[in-house]
C-alpha cells in the first residue's frame, strides 16, 4: 500500500452536551466519503484488470457499494476506518502473495 493512506482514524466524535452520543455518521463529511471511495478505486484498479472503458464504471459501483456497506455496518468512525483499512490491506497482502506464487507456477510449467 502507498504510505499511510489507509491508516484508521484515531478520533471519535465528541458526545453531545446532554450526555448522549452523536451519531458519528453526521460528523463524516460527504467529501471524506468521496475521498475514501476514490482510494478504494485506486486499490481495486491495481488488482482488477480493466479491459473495457465500461469497466471503470463497474469498478466505481463496486467501490461505492463496498464503502456504503462498511458505512452502514460500522459502530463509529474509528470502526469505519479500521474496517476499510483492514479490507484494503488484506487485498494488498493477497495480491503480493499471489505475485510471489505466480513465478513458481510458471517455472514449474516450463520445466515440466
Amino acid at each position: 500500500m502507498e504510505g499511510n493512506s489507509w491508516r484508521p482514524a484515531q478520533e471519535e466524535p465528541a458526545a453531545a452536551s446532554d450526555g448522549g452520543s452523536v451519531d458519528w455518521r453526521t460528523q463524516l463529511q460527504p467529501e471524506a466519503r468521496h475521498r475514501i471511495v476514490t482510494k478504494i478505486m485506486v486499490t481495486l484498479k491495481r488488482h482488477i484488470p480493466i479491459l473495457v472503458p465500461e469497466g471503470l464504471n463497474e469498478l466505481r459501483k463496486i467501490a461505492i457499494r463496498f464503502e456504503e456497506q462498511i458505512y452502514t455496518a460500522a459502530a463509529n468512525q474509528a470502526d469505519y476506518s479500521r474496517k476499510i483499512y483492514l479490507k484494503m490491506r488484506s487485498m494488498e497482502n493477497r495480491s503480493q502473495h499471489d505475485a510471489s506464487i505466480s513465478p513458481l507456477k510458471s517455472n514449474s510449467t516450463i520445466t515440466n
